[in-house]
C-alpha cells in the first residue's frame, strides 16, 4: 500500500514538471518569434536585418518610354538592286569568268556561250556586206556607162535601187549583232575578217556581287530558263522584312524609325526606316510584311539572317519606371510593388502598368517619382508577407 502511494506521487510530480517546462518553452518560442518579426498592419511586412539583405531598394525614377511594335523577320537582298542574268540566246556554256562571292563591275564578263544564233547573225552580216559592196560597184559602173551613153537611164535607176536595198540590209545586220552585245569595233572586225565566232559573252549589268552562280562549262542554256546562270546583287543596302501582327497594323506607317538586331551581332543595333508595308496578309499566319531598308556598307548583314525589330510608333514619353524584378503579379492578375521608407517595413501597393522597354515598365498610376520600392527581390518580400499573414 505504501509503495503504491509513493509510486503514484512520484509519477504526478514528474508530469507536473514536464508541463511546466513545456509551458516555459512555448512562451520562450513565442517571445523569440515576436522579436524576429514584429507585428505589422495588413499588406505590410517587417523584414529582419538578415531578410532585408536579400532585397535591393531604389527610388522610383523617370524613364523615357517610346510606343513601339515588336516583330520578328529576316534579312533579304535589296530586290530593286538584284538581277538574274540569263543568256539572251540558246547555247552551251564555253567559259565561266566569275565565282560566287566575287565583286564585279558593270560590263565585266560573267560567262560565255556558243550560240548558233550569233553565228547566223554574223553570217548574215558578212553576206550583207558582200552584197552592199557588189551593188555599190554596179551602181558606179552604171553611172559611168550612162555618161558615155553606153547604157540607159533605167539601168542606173535599177542599180541605185539595188544598192539602197543592200545598204538597208547591211545596217539591219549590224543592228542584229548589236543586240548580241557586240560593239561597233567588233562588228567592223567581223566584216573585215569575214570570219564567224559563235562565242557570246554575257556581262554584268551593274556593279555588285555574285550572289548565286549556276553556270558550268558545257551546260546547255535557254533564254529565261531557271535557274539563272548568275545572280548579281548590290549588298551595300539590304532589306529587313518584318512580319507584323494584324493587330499592330493600325500603328504602322511608312517612314517610322526601326531598330533591328541579329543573332550574329547581339550587341549591335542596326537603324533604318520603314520603306513599305504589305498590302495583304499571309493567309496562314495573318501577318503583314513590313520592309525596312538598312545600310550595309561592311556586308555584315547576310540574307536569311533572323532578326528582331522594334518599330517606334509614337513620340518619347517621360514616366515613372520600375524594373521587372520589382513587380509581383498577384493571384487575381493585379500588379503590385512594395514601397518602403526605411528598407525594413514594406507596404504592398497596386500599380497600373503601361509600356515596357524590355527591362523597365512604365507605371501609369500607383507610384510617384522618388518613392522607394523593392527594385530587386519583390517576390521575396511577397513571400515573407504571405508567411506572416498565415
Amino acid at each position: 500500500m505504501r509503495n503504491s502511494l509513493f509510486t503514484w506521487l512520484a509519477t504526478g510530480a514528474i508530469g507536473s514538471l514536464a508541463c511546466i517546462l513545456c509551458a516555459c518553452g512555448s512562451a520562450h518560442d513565442a517571445q523569440t518569434k515576436t522579436a524576429g518579426a514584429p507585428a505589422a498592419a495588413d499588406g505590410c511586412v517587417v523584414l529582419t536585418p538578415a531578410q532585408a539583405k536579400q532585397v535591393a531598394v531604389h527610388a522610383a525614377a523617370l524613364h523615357e518610354f517610346v510606343a513601339h511594335v515588336d516583330a520578328v523577320g529576316y534579312v533579304d537582298f535589296d530586290q530593286d538592286a538584284t538581277v538574274q542574268v540569263f543568256t539572251p540566246y540558246q547555247g552551251r556554256v564555253r567559259q565561266v569568268f566569275a565565282a560566287l562571292g566575287d565583286k564585279v563591275k558593270k560590263g565585266q564578263p560573267l560567262f560565255s556561250v556558243d550560240s548558233p544564233d550569233l553565228v547566223q547573225a554574223q553570217s548574215s552580216l558578212i553576206t550583207a556586206a558582200g552584197v552592199l559592196a557588189l551593188t555599190t560597184r554596179t551602181l558606179e559602173r552604171a553611172k559611168q556607162m550612162l555618161g558615155v551613153q553606153a547604157s540607159a537611164q533605167k539601168d542606173v535607176e535599177q542599180a541605185t535601187s539595188d544598192q539602197q536595198t543592200a545598204e538597208g540590209n547591211f545596217k539591219a545586220a549590224r543592228n542584229a549583232l548589236r543586240i548580241f552585245g557586240k560593239t561597233d569595233a567588233q562588228i567592223d572586225a567581223v566584216v573585215a575578217s569575214r570570219k564567224t565566232d559563235g562565242e557570246l559573252v554575257v556581262a554584268s549589268p551593274f556593279d555588285g556581287e555574285v550572289t548565286a552562280r549556276n553556270a558550268a562549262v558545257g551546260l546547255l542554256l535557254q533564254p529565261g530558263s531557271a535557274p539563272a546562270p548568275f545572280t548579281i546583287s548590290r549588298t551595300s543596302v539590304v532589306w529587313l522584312t518584318a512580319n507584323a501582327q494584324e493587330t499592330d497594323l493600325p500603328a504602322l506607317r511608312v517612314g517610322q524609325a526601326v531598330t533591328a538586331r541579329v543573332n550574329a551581332f547581339r550587341d549591335r543595333a542596326f537603324e533604318g526606316k520603314v520603306a513599305a508595308i504589305g498590302a495583304s496578309l499571309d493567309p496562314n499566319t495573318h501577318r503583314a510584311s513590313v520592309r525596312v531598308q538598312i545600310d550595309n556598307p561592311q556586308n555584315e548583314l547576310r540574307p536569311q539572317m533572323l532578326a528582331t525589330f522594334v518599330i517606334r510608333t509614337g513620340e518619347p514619353l517621360q514616366a515613372v519606371a520600375v524594373p521587372s524584378a520589382g513587380l509581383v503579379r498577384e493571384g487575381d492578375g493585379t500588379m503590385t510593388v512594395f514601397v518602403t521608407e526605411d528598407g525594413k517595413r514594406f507596404s504592398r501597393r497596386a500599380v497600373v502598368l503601361g509600356m515596357d522597354d524590355g527591362s523597365l515598365h512604365q507605371v501609369i498610376s500607383g507610384l510617384a517619382p522618388g518613392e522607394k520600392v523593392a527594385s530587386e527581390g519583390a517576390l521575396f518580400v511577397s513571400n515573407a508577407l504571405a508567411v506572416q499573414t498565415r
